[in-house]
């Protein structure tokens, strides 16, 4: 998450929110405002723009792609007030990136969008070498919350495939976390083929499925909401692990 401030007070607020959530970098744009910020955005880069509205429209309009690609970009005022999620507040998880950083900072959320959801179950899917290290896991583990501007609080569980029951390192997170960690068969992994992001004619042969990480995290998420799911971070890996995050969006609390 990449701040960026044009005033002086609007660079003390900043700070702020970095000691509040230490994932949000708060850049000093070496070239001007709007080419820095465009940079950050075309990376997907999840945004917090402390300077006016019209500011933040003028800087974007020429980036902005698509709701289901653009990153979350959220707005603030310099003196801390007001928190809005100015682009894919629903889809790209602006709103509630917008609520957790109005809790973290005694601010005010603007959600504009029209339909309100609960708040989503996220879920995190594993695939790994037999015998993986934890720490090896852990730290794509991390890599990921990280990239989806999340922590391991707001995980509901943990999920491979039903021949990972026993991996010494998904356990082991489990454990450490204390979450819940779910495998599911290859049949049930099937079910959600079509949101993978990626298929791997590779892994299907050896396994069963074409994607262990994202198919796992899919189904872990909508059996927790009975709702379909969806990918909050594409499958990334290392040399021993991949990690992919879901989210679904509940009808009801969960308990």
């Amino acid at each position: 998450m990449h701040i960026y401030a044009l005033t002086d007070k609007g660079r003390e607020l900043a700070g702020r929110i970095n000691r509040k959530l230490p994932e949000a970098s708060i850049i000093r744009q070496g070239d001007t405002f709007k080419l820095a910020v465009q940079s950050s955005f075309l990376a997907r880069q999840p945004l917090v723009l402390i300077c006016a509205t019209g500011i933040a429209v003028r800087v974007l309009k020429d980036v902005i792609q698509h709701k289901l690609e653009d990153p979350p970009v959220l707005v603030l005022d310099e003196h801390g007030r007001f928190v809005i999620p100015l682009l894919s507040g629903h889809e790209g998880g602006a709103n509630e990136l917008a609520s957790k950083m109005a809790k973290c900072i005694g601010a005010q959320a603007v959600i504009t969008t029209a339909n309100q959801y609960l708040a989503p179950v996220y879920t995190i899917g594993f695939g790994s070498e037999r015998d993986c290290p934890f720490t090896v896991l852990d730290e794509l583990m991390q890599k990921a919350l990280s990239q989806a501007s999340l922590t391991i609080s707001d995980i509901k569980a943990f999920a491979s495939i039903d021949i990972k029951a026993d991996e010494v390192a998904m356990l082991a997170a489990a454990e450490h976390y204390k979450l819940p960690f779910y495998t599911y068969d290859k049949l049930a992994l099937r079910q959600v083929e079509s949101a993978l992001s990626q298929k791997s004619d590779y892994v299907y042969k050896t396994v069963g499925v074409y994607g262990v990480a994202e198919s796992a995290a899919l189904v872990a998420a909508e059996s927790f909401t009975r709702q379909p799911s969806e990918l909050k971070l594409n499958k990334i890996k290392n040399n021993k692990a991949t990690c992919a995050i879901a989210r679904s969006y509940p009808l009801k609390p969960v308990d």
